[in-house]
């Protein structure tokens, strides 16, 4: 095993028989991630009929859709994972207004990996002042997302609207569509009515429909755990190689490198806590790598945009239409924020300001881990559900 691996890490890049494996593998498993994602949104249709809204009364108001998205992340330890499954749910049904705030939500708990990376710096006084301030930075930007973003959705549905513009087009609905050049909804469909009449053979359609739905979340969470470690174990050298030559060359250089290598290696969680220990180590400043931890926010949208290509049938337009929301938020959020000194400035702040109390008392790491990621969210959930919010 120790040979393989090593004959990977030298000659993955040359295209040699373990490679040309591995990356096979990685061809297989994207395959396995778009039929589980048509099978929750199938499944979904035939367990819930005609009421899914109804289905989904409990995260009708926003604040608990955004702690759905908050916690359903911060447990699973991938963004992409929880909107690969969001799409698949919209798909059968679920309200994109539902949706929206649980992509929110997907962005803030996806931070919690970098956050807990940093923890591994904790015995080093200046060093873990630096990690920690690297891995925050990104919350308290997701944070700040939210706090403009979400009450100007309700207000104006702008994301909704954009999206759906997108959606629309791009799943056909008029003469400028590319539909007919997606050749993946042809290769998914006879897999997935394999599985279905499989199902429905020998269970009744309510059952068959909430089996379905739980064996495809249960495969995108193993597919994607698989998919991100077989890419970091591709990727990771030349990932750190691309770090070191493009974070320091300015904002842009920093945001581009961050979604390319979010792109390769298919998570935000693995790229961001990639740049932490160059942080910690002082290699790289707060401010290199603040953009960078921007483009890892725009480059694990690309998961839910091409998961969404693998949905057929009326609700395809919908599909694609909460994955381009996810695309549009995050853009949104660099263009308005980080465009903006004031509002660029504040995520920098606190970040300091939290590593710096941090640094005096560990204890305020883990209660910030803690209440940021699973006590405030619960608090709230339960305020929202009591009419309290």
């Amino acid at each position: 095993m120790s040979v393989h691996s090593g004959t990977l890490s030298q000659t993955g890049s040359t295209g040699s028989k373990p490679a040309v494996k591995e990356w096979f593998f990685v061809a297989v498993l994207v395959y396995l991630l778009l039929v589980s994602v048509a099978l929750i949104g199938s499944g979904f249709k035939a367990a819930a009929g005609d009421n899914a809204k109804e289905l989904f009364a409990f995260a009708v108001n926003p604040v608990s859709g955004l702690v759905i998205g908050i916690v359903a992340t911060a447990l699973l330890q991938s963004s992409s994972t929880v909107t690969s499954i969001i799409v698949g749910l919209v798909a059968g049904g679920l309200p994109v207004g539902i949706a929206i705030p649980m992509v929110m939500g997907a962005n803030i708990g996806t931070t919690i990996t970098n956050t807990i990376v940093s923890l591994g710096h904790v015995r080093e006084g200046e060093e873990f002042k630096r990690a920690f301030a690297a891995a925050t930075i990104h919350d308290f930007f997701n944070l700040l997302c939210v706090i403009i973003f979400l009450p100007l959705e309700m207000f104006t549905g702008y994301l909704a609207k954009a999206g759906h513009m997108l959606g629309v087009f791009f799943a056909g609905g008029d003469s400028m569509s590319i539909k007919g050049f997606n050749f993946i909804k042809p290769l998914v469909k006879p897999a997935v009515h394999l599985f279905e009449g499989t199902l429905q053979g020998v269970l009744p359609q309510v059952t068959a429909g909430i089996v379905t739905i739980i064996i495809g979340i249960m495969i995108i969470v193993a597919v994607i755990t698989m998919l991100s470690r077989l890419l970091k174990a591709l990727m990771v050298g030349k990932a750190k190689e691309i770090l070191r030559k493009s974070v320091g060359r300015g904002p842009l250089s920093g945001m581009f490198s961050g979604t390319f290598l979010t792109v390769l290696v298919q998570s935000s969680s693995t790229t961001t806590s990639l740049i932490v220990p160059l942080a910690g180590n002082g290699v790289f400043s707060l401010k290199q790598i603040y953009p960078f931890t921007l483009g890892a926010n725009i480059g694990t949208c690309i998961t839910a945009l091409f998961a969404a290509t693998a949905i057929t049938g009326p609700n395809a337009v919908f599909a694609l239409q909460i994955a381009f929301v996810h695309l549009l938020y995050n853009v949104s959020g660099v263009l308005v924020i980080y465009s903006m000194p004031l509002l660029r400035n504040l995520p920098i702040r606190a970040a300091e300001a939290l590593a710096e109390v941090s640094t005096d008392n560990k204890l305020f790491a883990l209660a910030y881990v803690l209440g940021v990621f699973f006590l405030i969210p619960g608090v709230l959930i339960f305020f929202s559900t009591n009419g309290g919010v």
